[in-house]
Order: structure tokens, then C-alpha cells, then sequence
């Protein structure tokens, strides 16, 4: 599975609702969304409910399936309002919004870094 790399910085081929939607097994698929419901609310402080578990093709599909949360993410529509392939491209980096994002995604940072500093290179 070829890695599909967020707005956020976040990689959707790993996430969890991604993964989810892509499941075949109804059984497997039903216990997946149980897991992210508990994540969703443990780690996220969220007050998710199975319902609230919608399929997601990425954060960067036009057509098609969207996690609930990604339609109204704040990072996911500047960015497509600056119509930038991810935030490591926008001219604002790190804006506000984006830095208290990674203050919880360490590692969504990192890799947005690491692609901005490529693009600054060339």
C-alpha cells in the first residue's frame, strides 16, 4: 500500500478509520470501529459514538468517501482553500492551528519538516 500523506502530515494509509473503511470482514471491520470510537475519546477527548465512524478514502480525496471529522477539519480546508499539496508547501508554516496539531503529532511534524526542507533545497 503506497503511504498517502495528509494535509496534516498525518500518513491516512495508517489511520485507523482509513484502514477500517478498507476492511472486508464485517466482523473485523465492526471491531475496528469499536477500537476507534475508544481511541477517539480516550486520546482525543471526544465524545464519538459507533455512528460517528464513517468510511474515509484520505484527507485528500476529492470524490467520494470522508471521515465526518476530516470535513470540517480547520487544517484540511486551509489548506485546500490555499490549494497546497500538503502544509509543508503553504507559505505560513507553522501557522498556529498546525503547531497546537503537532503538539499531539510529533511525528506529522516531522514528516512535514523533512518534505519542507526537500522543497527549500531544490
Amino acid at each position: 500500500m503506497n503511504e498517502m500523506l495528509a494535509y496534516c502530515g498525518l500518513v491516512c494509509t495508517t489511520c485507523p478509520i482509513y484502514l477500517a473503511t478498507k476492511e472486508t470482514d464485517k466482523e473485523k471491520q465492526a471491531k475496528m470501529r469499536a477500537d476507534i470510537v475508544k481511541l477517539c475519546n480516550e486520546q482525543w477527548c471526544l465524545k464519538y459514538e459507533l455512528k460517528d465512524i464513517t468510511d474515509c478514502d484520505g484527507c485528500l480525496a476529492e470524490k467520494g468517501r470522508l471521515f465526518s471529522a476530516c470535513k470540517k477539519c480547520p487544517i484540511r480546508i486551509c489548506a485546500r482553500k490555499k490549494k497546497v499539496e500538503n502544509c509543508a508547501y503553504c507559505p505560513d508554516y507553522a501557522c498556529d492551528i498546525l503547531q497546537a496539531f503537532f503538539d499531539k503529532e510529533l511525528p506529522a511534524e516531522v514528516r512535514l519538516n523533512k518534505i519542507r526542507s526537500k522543497a527549500k533545497s531544490k
